[in-house]
């Protein structure tokens, strides 16, 4: 007799099964990108219309990539309770809720009412989250996992690149940059109708999103996404498991959910200093706003590496040893290399392309680390992913030390931060996931 969630074994999937999974699941990834990656440019936005300080402007992205780690562990439990469809769908609903706050916000131009509706946006992609990456791995051979999430990962980064672009397109006008210089000079009446106007540029789009997201939510709650049984046990699984009652007795997941907040932390540093540090070999920002896409194509350029070479070429072990190795590697030649070279019409000192070079380093360490992490977790699977998606949170909290260090010590001393989080990704890869028992 099936439960009321009607799991099925995903070995019992046809190809064809499987491959529409996989499309439905790529376009999640391709929302959840959009969605995040938005933020970069939400930033400099509010800063302007809410009238705020630097610090005050990067609550965006805390109030964004927080909520992972309060909304995580409830994320499994909904899973649990609702499977995977009705909680993507519930996931979605989530989000839409929180594009709509948007609409009060503007309206009274309330920045703190802005946080709530980000922070409700990131609760509805954690839920999501927590579901479509254990989905995505256990969909399919075990060996070509990194492959898929590597096909994830294109659909994410895509996105990330089209967002900002997108929303620019929407809400800015070709006169914004005189409006810019305008404010200062304008006394209290006038500049508070002018940033009245300019927030309530927000209303339509996101009022649109929030539409959308609803019937995504309809969408997978009747698309014939499969409920796949995440949680099967084999008989070798089901005996090693036998006398563990906690998520914290894997060691390999809790060191892989380190892992993934110091990678997370590290990914964030590479695309969002990137300007600042152009800044200061004196790139004006029409001229460095490029600089982040080129770190995105080269980490797409990584996953599509990934999706030719793995398995048949490198075991996806063997590709997150490379790239954490890599990563290590171009962070000291960010720190000793030094000169001023001229490359893609950029007059810059060379470190600055292995900062972005980071891109290509960071491109298949989430698809290597994922599937290890979660391997052989059986009935723990949804728990497990839920720790494994707090680890998000290192969006939020990394980078804020290479901000403490680049005001103590410069902008290039700053990319020390990433030195420890590189080696320990490199422990990850070679012996941290081996570790299934806490021992000495």
């Amino acid at each position: 007799m099936k439960n009321h969630l009607e799991s099925v074994d995903v070995n019992s999937l046809s190809k064809r099964d499987t491959t529409i999974s996989i499309m439905i699941i790529a376009v999640l990834f391709f929302i959840f990108g959009f969605v995040s990656w938005i933020n970069a440019i939400l930033i400099p936005y509010f800063k302007i219309a809410c009238e705020l300080t630097n610090f005050q402007s990067y609550l965006v992205t805390f109030a964004f990539y927080i909520s992972y780690f309060v909304m995580s562990i409830p994320s499994s439990f909904l899973l649990k309770k609702f499977g995977f469809k009705k909680g993507m769908m519930l996931g979605f609903w989530t989000m839409a809720i929180g594009a709509f706050i948007f609409v009060p916000a503007a309206f009274t131009r309330t920045y703190e009412i802005f946080l709530i509706g980000l922070f409700t946006l990131g609760s509805g992609l954690a839920i999501l989250q927590t579901a479509a990456n254990p989905y995505i791995t256990v969909l399919g051979a075990k060996e070509r996992a990194a492959q898929r999430i590597s096909i994830m990962g294109i659909c994410n980064k895509g996105a990330g690149i089209l967002a900002p672009l997108i929303f620019a397109a929407v809400i800015l006008k070709a006169t914004d940059g005189e409006l810019f210089k305008q404010l200062p000079t304008m006394d209290d009446a006038q500049r508070n109708t002018a940033l009245d106007e300019l927030i309530r540029r927000v209303i339509l789009p996101y009022a649109c999103v929030g539409a959308v997201l609803l019937g995504l939510g309809l969408f997978v709650r009747y698309s014939p996404l499969p409920e796949i049984n995440t949680e099967q046990e084999s008989e070798a699984v089901a005996l090693a498991n036998s006398d563990k009652t906690s998520i914290f007795q894997f060691p390999h997941l809790i060191l892989g959910a380190i892992a993934i907040f110091l990678h997370v932390g590290t990914q964030v540093i590479a695309i969002d200093t990137i300007i600042g540090y152009a800044g200061s070999m004196n790139i004006q920002l029409l001229e460095a706003k490029v600089f982040p896409s080129y770190t995105l194509f080269l980490t797409i350029c990584g996953y599509i590496l990934g999706i030719i070479t793995i398995p048949r070429f490198m075991s996806q072990v063997n590709a997150l040893r490379l790239c954490t190795v890599l990563g290590t590697i171009f962070t000291l030649a960010i720190i000793y290399t030094e000169g001023n070279i001229n490359f893609l019409g950029h007059q810059a000192d060379i470190s600055i392309w292995f900062v972005v070079l980071l891109g290509f380093a960071n491109s298949l360490v989430w698809a290597g680390i994922w599937p290890l992490a979660l391997d052989g977790l059986g009935r723990f699977t949804k728990l497990g992913a839920s720790i494994m998606i707090m680890g998000l949170c290192g969006n939020a909290i990394v980078p804020l030390f290479y901000g403490y260090f680049a005001d103590e010590f410069g902008l290039k001393q700053a990319y020390w931060v990433l030195f420890p989080c590189y080696l320990y990704l490199v422990f990850y890869a070679v012996k941290g996931f081996k570790i299934r028992r806490w021992s000495i």
